[in-house]
């Protein structure tokens, strides 16, 4: 019988030191390797969760995701197959003062080094192929960005069984579920900012996350599907305003209502709404679209979506 493969994520931590870009690598204590910093998921935990926690604990760096970077496939020494998921994450000036790394018995050292020495001083080839992916955002001057998460509610209450208006219809055990299962996942982007639509059920989908987080829900009908139904939902100004403040945020909105969402983010960054974009648009309740845009340059389109499927 053929095992499940290893599931692993990391991340490619980078900061300019006197205007030039540097990556982060680990020198391996047991291995006596160098790579970038990743580890394996731990059980009940996504791939964005692993990444932030992997790297905090290899590097005492507590890092906010941006670009997911690619994954990487290989074999382990046993056959048994590996697959590491990858994004790009900023290191601010702030993280640097409170690291927390000493050598231990799995790091014996941390390195900031240029992407250039990062490709001739990594062991393995998959990891110079991820920081080659990242080069590619540093050259194309896209590297600091924001994200716009894109959340369709949890699963509610079937309209049959309510005798309420819609905008009051609850979620049901398994929507307090998922909302309870999206906190530890979407702060893995470290959101700035969080929207509702003003429906019960979007609000308590976002509230376990609000509590987290110490993030007051902002609760409006621009996003709500009572107001796109009836012609008077101005999402454009909504998404208008959100791609201005150039800060993370989730919004918290419908199904009906997501694909406009998304159109009009690319409308507001200058991106052709093709299938990519439609497709992310197409959410299951509790799941999310990451919208990635460039923090100096919204204009330039959007870098990279990423979609996430509800834990239960």
């Amino acid at each position: 019988m053929t095992e499940l493969p290893i599931f692993a994520a990391g991340a490619v931590c980078w900061r300019l030191i006197e205007g030039k870009m540097h990556v982060l690598l680990i020198h391996r204590t047991v291995y006596g390797d160098v790579t970038i910093p990743k580890g394996k998921v731990d059980p009940g935990e996504t791939l964005p969760q692993t990444a932030v926690r992997e790297i905090e604990e290899e590097t005492g760096l507590a890092v906010a995701l941006g670009v997911p970077l690619g994954i990487s496939t290989y074999s382990m020494p046993g056959g048994r197959e590996k697959v590491v998921h990858y994004w790009a994450a900023e290191v601010s000036p702030e993280a640097i003062q409170r690291s927390t790394f000493v050598p231990n018995g799995e790091v014996a050292a941390i390195e900031w080094v240029t992407i250039k020495k990062a490709r001739t001083y990594l062991s393995y080839t998959p990891d110079v192929e991820i920081v080659d992916a990242f080069a590619k955002l540093v050259d194309a001057g896209v590297t600091r960005t924001f994200a716009l998460i894109a959340l369709r509610h949890g699963k509610a209450v079937q309209p049959g069984s309510w005798d309420g208006p819609d905008s009051t219809r609850p979620l049901s055990e398994r929507g307090v579920s998922q909302a309870a299962g999206l906190v530890g996942t979407i702060a893995a982007w470290r959101p700035r900012r969080i929207i509702s639509s003003t429906a019960t059920r979007c609000v308590t989908t976002v509230a376990p996350l609000s509590a987290a987080t110490g993030i007051q829900i902002k609760r409006t009908e621009v996003f709500s599907q009572d107001a796109f139904e009836q012609g008077l939902a101005d999402v454009r100004s909504g998404i208008g305003k959100r791609v201005r403040s150039r800060k993370s945020a989730v919004i918290c909105s419908h199904g009906p209502v997501l694909p406009e969402i998304l159109h009009e983010i690319a409308l507001a960054t200058g991106t052709t709404f093709g299938a990519v974009v439609a497709d992310a648009a197409s959410l299951d309740t509790g799941a999310f679209a990451v919208v990635h845009l460039s923090a100096e340059n919204p204009s330039a389109g959007i870098v990279a979506i990423e979609t996430h499927a509800p834990t239960v």
